[in-house]
């Protein structure tokens, strides 16, 4: 309930618009998933998740569930380039910034879009 609450007051001040759409995660105890949407026509661009990322090179020290989190964030990045989208709101929806979320966060920057 409490990440719930956290969860609208961030997203009374987030907004993805076509040249910056919004990248939200939802985190599950098994898995991660993120979808890029664009709140000005109510859409949701496209998305990926721990299944359909596939295996990605993670960076010294990230292992376990924060390496999948981090090639969702890859996979999220290489999409956006193909789209021509070069940065991203970053709405956590509620989670702390850190472990998994972060991950995601810093695997979408390795990829080339700033967040």
């Amino acid at each position: 309930m409490q990440r719930q609450k956290r969860k609208a007051s961030i997203r009374k001040k987030l907004s993805g618009t076509a040249e910056r759409p919004r990248v939200s995660v939802f985190r599950s105890h098994k898995s991660i998933y993120a979808q890029v949407v664009n709140d000005d026509e109510a859409v949701t661009l496209f998305a990926s998740d721990a299944k359909k990322a596939g295996a990605v090179e993670a960076p010294e020290g990230v292992t376990g569930k924060c390496a999948v989190a981090y090639s969702v964030g890859r996979a999220i990045a290489e999409q956006a380039k193909e789209k021509g989208i070069a940065a991203m709101v970053f709405d956590r929806s509620g989670y702390l910034y850190h472990g998994r979320i972060a991950a995601l966060a810093r695997g979408l920057r390795d990829g080339g879009i700033e967040v």
